[in-house]
C-alpha cells in the first residue's frame, strides 16, 4: 500500500520546519552554493550545517557535487524557491495586516477570568 499524499505532504512540510534549513534553501535559490559560503552566510557550526544538509539531501531537496576538496549544493527543483517565494509572500501579508495569518501564528484571544 503507497502512503498517503498527505503524510508525505507532512514529512516535506517538517523538513522544511527548521530555520537553518529554511536559510539554505533560501540561499540554495538564487544560485548553488558552496559549503564555505554557506557556512559564511548562516552562522553555525559546520558540523551542524552538515546535519541540516544531510536532511535536505534525504529528503531530496538539494543534491550536491564535488569539484576538488570543495562541495557544491544545488536545489533539485526550482519549485522549492517558488515555495519559498510563496510563503514570503503569505507572511509578509500577515505581518503587514493585510491577511488573516494561519491559526498557529495569530495571538490567543486574551481569556476572561472565571471568578
Amino acid at each position: 500500500m503507497s502512503t498517503p499524499l498527505y503524510q508525505l505532504k507532512a514529512e516535506f512540510f517538517k523538513t522544511l520546519g527548521h530555520p537553518v534549513r529554511i536559510r539554505v534553501l533560501e540561499l540554495l535559490s538564487e544560485r548553488e552554493h558552496g559549503v564555505a559560503e554557506m557556512l559564511r552566510d548562516t552562522g553555525v557550526e559546520p558540523a551542524y550545517l552538515s546535519q541540516q544538509l544531510a536532511v535536505l539531501r534525504r529528503a531530496n531537496m538539494v543534491v550536491a557535487r564535488r569539484e576538488g576538496t570543495a562541495v557544491y549544493y544545488a536545489l533539485t527543483s526550482p519549485q522549492v524557491a517558488e515555495l519559498l517565494t510563496t510563503a514570503r509572500a503569505i507572511l509578509s501579508g500577515v505581518l503587514a495586516g493585510r491577511a488573516e495569518p494561519p491559526g498557529g501564528l495569530r495571538a490567543p484571544a486574551p481569556r476572561e477570568k472565571t471568578p
